[in-house]
């Protein structure tokens, strides 16, 4: 059972990969939007696609940076101390949603739309780790937190000066390429289907997808 944090906070356009592959123009500062915490499920639990409400639902591996203190107007330089683990996030994403909504909070928290795990550890440098998705055993998505535009300490301050971060609070750091939405045609996760999003060092989030 998942302890369900006060905030999921999540940054969009975060990889320069994913930047390149989705034609957009590099952000200038973090573009934060937030899933809301009923979106939450676990290692193993089912993603639901409710295909009344969408039909293009896309994967998203993140490094997921979870708040051990709380943290105000904190440095970048102190903004590490501040983090007290890691886990692998899956932000799961229905893009004719988040397109047509314009602001991406709907699209992007559909109930079981969050996976986490499978569990929180410490890392000395979280921006030189291998992050991959696959797809019913292929890989779709292979890239490094290395591409981050903004590092995790960088996202924590930045935070934490605009609202408080408690402990437990969970940010979702960015995606990089490989998202189905923007492969030539399109892709999205269907019923049948198992996702599995690994980063080095932590491990392997895998959850079956279902329709209902």
């Amino acid at each position: 059972m998942i302890e369900r944090p006060g905030k999921i906070v999540a940054i969009g356009l975060n990889y320069m990969d994913h930047v390149r592959e989705s034609g957009a123009e590099p952000p200038k500062q973090p573009l934060v939007f937030c899933k809301f915490t009923t979106s939450l499920i676990g290692d193993g639990e089912e993603i639901k696609i409710p295909r009344s409400l969408t039909e293009r639902v896309d994967w998203e591996v993140e490094l997921a940076a979870i708040i051990g203190k709380t943290a105000r107007n904190v440095s970048v330089e102190d903004a590490l101390s501040y983090v007290g683990g890691y886990t692998v996030a899956n932000d799961v994403s229905a893009r004719d949603l988040q397109f047509a909504d314009v602001q991406w909070v709907r699209a992007k928290s559909l109930d079981t739309f969050c996976p986490i795990g499978p569990k929180v550890v410490q890392l000395d440098d979280p921006q030189n780790l291998k992050l991959i998705t696959r797809v019913n055993g292929e890989t779709v998505q292979d890239s490094n937190t290395s591409e981050m535009i903004f590092g995790v300490a960088e996202l924590v301050s930045f935070c934490s000066h605009s609202f408080t971060l408690e402990e437990g609070d969970m940010i979702l750091t960015g995606t990089p390429w490989g998202c189905g939405e923007f492969m030539d045609p399109k892709r999205s996760l269907k019923g049948g289907d198992v996702v599995e999003c690994e980063i080095e060092g932590i491990g392997v989030l895998r959850n079956p997808v279902v329709e209902i």
